[in-house]
Formats: C-alpha cells, sequence, structure tokens
C-alpha cells in the first residue's frame, strides 16, 4: 500500500474505528515506523507529536486496539485503521475520544445477518437447514414466511412478549431468505420504507391500502 508521507512532513492522520460496532473511538497520526510496527505487532502505534517517539495504545493501560484492517483514502494520505478495542479508547477512560458509548446496535446485524444467508446460497453446505430452504424452492421459503407470520399474530394476541420476540425473529430470518432467493437484500427494503417515510410520499394510496381500498 502506497502512502504518501511527505505530503504533510512524515505524518498521516490514522482515524481509528471499531470494526465491529463501525463507531469511530479516536484519530491519531502515525509515520513510516509507526505504520510498519502496527503491520508487524498487530497492535496500533502511533506516532505521538508531544513526546516525540513511537507509542502504541495500550502499552501502559493495557487498553490496546487489536489490528483488523488498514485503508488508505483516495489522495493516499489518511488512514482508516478498523480495530478491535481492548477497553476504553480515551486516556480519560471514556470509549471513545468523544465521550461517547462504543455500542453496537443490533439493527446492523440484520445485514450481517443476509451475508451469511447469501454464503448459504453459494455454498450449499450439507446439514444447514439454509441450504435445505434453498432446495426447496421460493414456494416453500414463502409459505415459510406465512407460517412464522400466523404464529407471530397468535403471540401477538394470546403470548407473551418474550415468545412474540422469538417469533418475529422467525420472520426476519425467513423474510431474508426469501430475499436471497429472490436476489434481494434488506438494505432493498430499508430504502423503499425511508422513502415512505418522506413526507412526499403518496399518503392517500397509503390509507386506501390501510383501509382495504386500495387496488392495483
Amino acid at each position: 500500500m502506497e502512502i504518501d508521507f511527505e505530503k504533510m512532513g512524515g505524518l498521516v492522520p490514522a482515524i481509528i474505528q471499531d470494526a465491529v460496532t463501525k463507531n469511530v473511538l479516536m484519530l491519531g497520526y502515525m509515520n513510516e515506523e509507526a505504520y510498519k510496527k502496527t503491520i508487524e505487532t498487530k497492535k496500533v502505534t502511533f506516532w505521538s507529536r508531544t513526546r516525540k517517539c513511537l507509542w502504541t495504545k495500550g502499552e501502559t493501560s493495557g487498553n490496546f486496539l487489536n489490528l483488523v484492517s488498514i485503508k488508505n483514502d483516495c489522495d493516499k494520505d489518511t488512514l482508516l485503521v478498523k480495530v478491535h478495542p481492548m477497553g476504553p479508547t480515551c486516556h480519560k477512560g471514556t470509549d471513545t475520544c468523544w465521550a461517547e458509548d462504543n455500542t453496537y446496535n443490533p439493527i446492523l446485524f440484520l445485514s450481517e445477518l443476509q451475508d451469511f444467508i447469501n454464503k448459504r446460497k453459494e455454498d450449499m453446505p450439507e446439514g444447514s437447514y439454509t441450504t435445505a430452504l434453498f432446495k426447496k424452492g421460493t414456494n416453500r421459503i414463502a409459505q415459510k414466511v406465512g407460517e412464522e407470520v400466523l404464529e407471530t399474530v397468535i403471540e401477538a394476541v394470546s403470548g407473551t412478549n418474550e415468545k412474540l420476540v422469538y417469533e418475529v425473529s422467525d420472520i426476519l430470518y425467513h423474510l431474508i431468505v426469501l430475499l436471497s432467493d429472490k436476489e434481494l437484500r434488506i438494505e432493498d427494503v430499508a430504502a423503499e420504507l425511508l422513502k415512505r417515510h418522506n413526507p412526499d410520499w403518496d399518503k392517500d394510496r397509503r390509507l386506501a391500502k390501510f383501509n382495504g381500498t386500495y387496488h392495483r
């Protein structure tokens, strides 16, 4: 990877991002030596502009930034460093240098789940329930979605919240399998919902459909 260290006097900014939560944790600076040490040790190392020396994040606190990947930007002078943080990142004890909580938003898992399901569709490993669904075809997958919807309705009317969440999870899983079968993504559904959230979206059409008077 070609990095232009000379553009800013031997240093390039390194944006540190949690590889799982996608949250930005801090900003540091690397020279070529710090970059090479990061690659070699798999622990993020910076150049301290105040102390004028290398420093590996966590060498005193134990809160290392374990390297996952490094990407260069289009101008080859800014690094995006994805990490697994071992504890708080900021020296003040907070998760990030902006005092934000580095929490994982579970909604992001839906994209990861579809990636996993798509891989199942590609590899079709034996013994996998997802493989079995793909082998049975679109009709059976769609039927399973319908079955899970019915079970969800039953739990919503006469069950518990815990069981309702369980059944809705089954719906989402089978729905994503159906989307994958049709070469679609869960993000396509999110984009449609985002479009409908726009105040300019056709509200009369939405109300007519809700009232049962909408016809295509």
